[in-house]
């Protein structure tokens, strides 16, 4: 399951879109420091070729991906330091896969901003330059420990020093532990140190209505500029919480006919979530039967065994061969039994690469 944690400063719009996304009915006013606790929600991934699995299969049951959204209370400057609401709320931002950073870009003076202005080049580089002095400050914690260990010429503890030094020189430069390269057989070590900054992030630019009908303004742009002259790239996703907030409140079948009329094809969070599986290089495969069509989220690149340790670890463990049928057969046959008939299921071993909307059927033995 992706999850998701939105950050931001206070009043940039998180909560309402965190409401409008998930109708959690989390609190939104116009303070600061609305949110107090993080709010977790729950949202099934848009796919339409589970619509399509459903109609065709008729099972007795659908079941969706999910992402899990969790909105974290507004940073403020001074946050990694204890200011505003300070660490408690930074740690929840650890528990996330990814990071979705809303920075306000619309005016209006009925909206207080807690910075005087609207600036979102100023305002993400609060949240950067926060983020990465939490992270300094455990760097350079674990890294007075295992200098110590790494002094006996334990070589577990050199490798973790070379790397926390490295870490340590990034972030003390203002660069995010993410853009510090590290060689495969750092890769989990890495992860275990569990930084804010080694987190891949996206951007969510909150736009007025009428901005987000024509795609852009000058806050937008000049939050592109600043984050193309980073060293990383990172996705930019224009939304509008008041047209998600309508949107939400509207009844299913008359959302399409609301998004028309302003010339919007689809729900901000459509593009959001599509944005944070690229991200994270996430991708979907599909079981299907009398008694369940099932959407299910994997790596882009995991093999077959991988993708039936999804369902379970008995299927990883005990895995024999996949019963295979492409998205685009399916599609065209119109049926799993038909696609068999005409001798267009495969069976892939265990170096088979799942592909997106594959749909597999799993033979295993414990």
């Amino acid at each position: 399951m992706l999850k998701l944690g939105i950050v931001g400063l206070p009043n940039v719009g998180k909560s309402t879109l965190f409401n409008a996304l998930t109708a959690a009915g989390a609190d939104a006013a116009n303070y600061p420091f609305c949110t107090v606790e993080p709010n977790v929600g729950m949202v099934e991934v848009p796919d339409p070729r589970v619509d399509l699995l459903a109609e065709r299969v008729q099972p007795r049951r659908v079941v969706r991906a999910v992402v899990q959204f969790v909105d974290i209370a507004g940073l403020v400057e001074g946050a990694a330091q204890g200011e505003g609401l300070g660490n408690q709320f930074l740690t929840n931002i650890r528990e996330t896969d990814a990071v979705v950073h809303v920075v306000r870009c619309f005016d209006d003076s009925d909206v207080v901003h807690v910075m005087g202005s609207v600036d979102p080049v100023r305002d993400r580089e609060v949240i950067i330059i926060e983020l990465v002095l939490a992270d300094l400050a455990v760097v350079e914690k674990r890294l007075e420990r295992v200098r110590r260990t790494a002094k006996s010429g334990d070589k577990e503890a050199i490798a973790e020093q070379n790397l926390l030094e490295r870490l340590q020189s990034a972030l003390a430069e203002g660069r995010a532990a993410r853009t510090v390269e590290a060689a495969p057989a750092e890769q989990r070590l890495l992860r275990s140190f569990n930084l804010l900054t080694a987190k891949p992030v996206l951007y969510l630019a909150n736009v007025a209505e009428d901005d987000l009908t024509e795609g852009d303004n000058e806050h937008v742009r000049a939050l592109r500029a600043s984050v193309e002259q980073g060293v990383e790239e990172a996705e930019i996703v224009v939304v509008s919480s008041k047209i998600e907030s309508e949107l939400a409140e509207l009844p299913i079948e008359e959302r399409a006919e609301f998004l028309a009329s302003l010339g919007l094809e689809e729900p901000g969070l459509h593009r959001l979530i599509r944005a944070g599986y690229r991200l994270l290089g996430l991708q979907t495969y599909f079981t299907a039967g009398e008694k369940e069509v099932r959407a299910w989220t994997i790596s882009v690149g995991a093999t077959a065994p991988q993708a039936a340790g999804e369902i379970h670890s008995d299927f990883e463990r005990g895995f024999i061969r996949a019963e295979t049928v492409g998205w685009g057969d399916f599609e065209r046959i119109g049926s799993v039994k038909l696609a068999r008939e005409q001798g267009l299921m495969r069976s892939e071993g265990k170096e088979y690469l799942v592909a997106d909307g594959d749909i597999l059927l799993f033979r295993f033995n414990v």
